[in-house]
């Protein structure tokens, strides 16, 4: 089987998807684009038309997240800073890492943190968790604020190896991620200077 040059996006789509599942079982250092050609019973060099290193693979994968998280963000920021605008976003952004293909992402973010780190796509990825993190504690910039916005977040993300109940569902998953999520930007708002709480736009 040979990747052929006019299938395009979903051809892309599957090597990033195959890519993460061995990223994930082995590690990102462990694993070789020979490997993963192999994986998709493709040539090396077919592999290479798309991606010529593992680097680019992941800087795909996260330039995709990024594009989502930049546009939620933009979004919050046009909101006023309630607690309905933070549970507005979180929830948003539950959506999208529990859209169809992100439980792999997640698992593969997950497993790889040190090699991510390394990556300039993995420091891109967390500047804008800080700014995400920024916007859910925006009208109150006490420290515990700061700390309780970056743990809602990764009660998004910790959901995914913090819950470790035998055959939990994605979407009972998620539900507990927003249960725990939503105690944090609770506090945030009870100390909130703002006692009005406009409504949320679509």
């Amino acid at each position: 089987m040979r990747v052929s040059q006019s299938t395009g996006g979903g051809t892309r789509e599957r090597i990033k998807a195959v890519a993460l599942e061995l990223f994930t079982e082995q590690g990102y250092e462990a694993t070789s684009l020979r490997e993963v050609a192999e994986r998709l019973n493709v040539t090396k060099a077919a592999l290479y038309y798309h991606f010529k290193s593992k680097d680019e693979i992941v800087t795909s994968v996260v330039e995709d997240r990024l594009e989502r998280m930049d546009a939620l963000i933009a979004w919050a920021e046009s909101q006023p800073a309630t607690l309905a605008t933070r549970r507005a976003v979180i929830e948003r952004y539950a959506d999208a890492m529990f859209s169809s293909e992100q439980p792999s992402v997640m698992r593969f973010f997950e497993q790889n943190q040190t090699a991510l780190k390394s990556l300039s796509a993995g420091r891109e990825m967390r500047g804008r968790m800080f700014r995400l993190a920024t916007v859910l504690s925006a009208g109150n910039e006490s420290p515990g604020a700061q700390l309780r916005a970056a743990l809602a977040i990764f009660a998004v993300h910790g959901s995914w190896f913090a819950v470790r109940t035998p055959d939990i569902t994605d979407a009972e998953r998620k539900r507990v991620a927003l249960e725990v999520a939503d105690e944090l930007l609770a506090a945030i708002a009870a100390k909130s200077p703002s006692a009005e709480e406009p409504p949320v736009e679509e």
